[in-house]
């Protein structure tokens, strides 16, 4: 007995010290608390990692869907980002005898969740033609479901990071922001393993099992995050509270400070980050000749380095660091790394492919946590949903556009090039993802130059009563 007391208090001693995610905990928001409404982060990340991952692969080559239809039905759920700042702004004003602001979009973005995938699966057996019905009956119940899955996960994201918001002491933002992005990438992490192993082998049957099982997990997930987390102050919800409107509210948004050079850099750097993530596999196995396996650790390394952003972000950032800054030493790493990336195809450097990639996932990690810190500083008048809805819509919707613009770019030039239509010079397969990788670059170095003047001359001091800790894993990710 005596020996479990004294490990007991060892283990109290000890996990603060650490524990992975113990110091962005408080005595208002709770480690179990934090962890627990993380979830609806985990429940996104499944949906990100089933619509443009698995799914992606099945309808192509199992399903025998045609490339540019399977790229239309993936690119639906951009349509519907940049509404996340009118969605946030709701949540700021919603009005409820219950007395919640976030939970209700958050329950209404789960069920759009859950919707989607739950009719997914059948619409893309009528399409593919293995079901009872015309085909036209697929593509459009596909569509819809790719549209309400878009809807639910970019509601239920921006309602829970507003609610994130609310919760957490201005001291602990930047740790729980960390987490919220950790928790994002277990999701997408876990989530393509198990379904790459519940779909081998495949089966229509096992599909439809498989992507249902997706929805009801995502309802499960959702609940347990969003259950006893916001309390309820019919105060701040009653119906008779002067109507805000949203276009006015909008303008006093963007005339505050520079928002809309900060919503500038979000989208330019969120475009510059994201022209590759298409062509980077393609890339290693096609000029580089790496095998299936090679290029499939490409993801874990993009994700290593982005866990390692998450860890220094929230180091510097609860250090008083100007986020400005911190994202543009993310872009300047983005920099490097493309060029890493470029430069591996001349010199048929395997090793330099993947420390370029593993740049490219630190520099966007840091770039990403960097600037929603600073979107969650603009909540003036206590719109922090419509600040963290803005950052949302426009980092979502260039991602989108700038994902499909890789993929065409590459083709185009890739073609032009394989066709002498470029010179002899140029006809190399390296030619088109070395424009996309260039054009990358550029857009990094005018994010620089946006991001230039919201940088402070240094940071903000740290507050002299608080003691500085080391750096240890109890600052990991946050």
């Amino acid at each position: 007995m005596k020996v479990n007391q004294r490990l007991a208090r060892a283990w109290l001693h000890v996990g603060p010290r650490f524990l992975p995610f113990a110091d962005a905990a408080s005595a208002e928001l709770p480690l179990a608390r934090l962890l627990r409404l993380a979830l609806f982060q985990v429940s996104v990340g499944m949906a990100l990692a089933l619509l443009v991952g698995t799914l992606n692969r099945v309808m192509i080559v199992e399903l025998a869907v045609p490339a540019w239809l399977v790229a239309a039905m993936v690119a639906l759920p951009v349509l519907f980002a940049p509404l996340r700042s009118l969605i946030g702004f709701r949540s700021d004003t919603h009005r409820s005898h219950l007395g919640w602001k976030r939970v209700p979009y958050l329950w209404f973005g789960t069920l759009l969740q859950f919707g989607g995938l739950a009719i997914m699966p059948f619409a893309l057996l009528v399409l593919s033609g293995g079901g009872n019905g015309p085909a036209w009956i697929g593509l459009i119940g596909a569509a819809l479901a790719f549209l309400l899955t878009g809807a639910g996960l970019h509601t239920t994201q921006t309602a829970g990071l507003a609610l994130a918001t609310d919760l957490a002491a201005p001291a602990q933002r930047p740790r729980v922001v960390a987490l919220m992005f950790v928790m994002l990438l277990v999701g997408m992490a876990a989530s393509s393993l198990a379904f790459g192993l519940l779909l081998t082998p495949f089966t229509p049957l096992r599909l439809v099992q498989v992507v249902q099982g997706a929805a009801v997990a995502t309802m499960a997930l959702n609940l347990v995050a969003l259950w006893k987390q916001e309390a309820r102050n019919p105060q701040a919800t009653r119906h008779d509270r002067p109507a805000e409107d949203f276009r006015a509210a909008w303008r006093g948004f963007v005339r505050v400070g520079r928002t809309k050079r900060f919503l500038v850099a979000v989208g330019l750097g969120s475009a510059a980050f994201s022209m590759q993530d298409i062509v980077l596999e393609p890339y290693g196995g096609e000029v580089l000749q790496l095998p299936v396996g090679a290029t499939s650790l490409l993801t874990g390394l993009l994700a290593l380095g982005s866990l390692a952003a998450f860890a220094l972000a929230a180091r510097r950032l609860s250090h008083g660091a100007d986020p400005h800054r911190l994202a543009a030493l993310g872009v300047l790493v983005g920099i490097l790394s493309f060029a890493a990336v470029i430069f591996a195809a001349p010199l048929g450097s395997a090793l330099l492919f993947r420390a370029g990639a593993t740049g490219i996932g630190f520099g966007g990690g840091l770039f990403s946590v960097a600037l929603l810190s600073a979107a969650m500083a603009l909540d003036e008048g206590g719109h922090v949903g419509l600040a963290i809805g803005a950052w949302g819509a426009v980092q979502a919707s260039c991602i989108g556009i700038a994902t499909a613009a890789g993929g065409a770019l590459r083709d185009g030039v890739g073609h032009l090039a394989a066709s002498g239509a470029l010179g002899e010079a140029l006809s190399q397969p390296a030619v088109g993802y070395s424009v996309v990788y260039h054009l990358e670059i550029l857009l990094l170095f005018a994010t620089l130059a946006v991001l230039g003047p919201l940088c402070t001359a240094r940071a903000v001091p740290r507050d002299a009563s608080v003691p500085a800790r080391p750096f240890g894993l109890a600052e990991f990710p946050g």
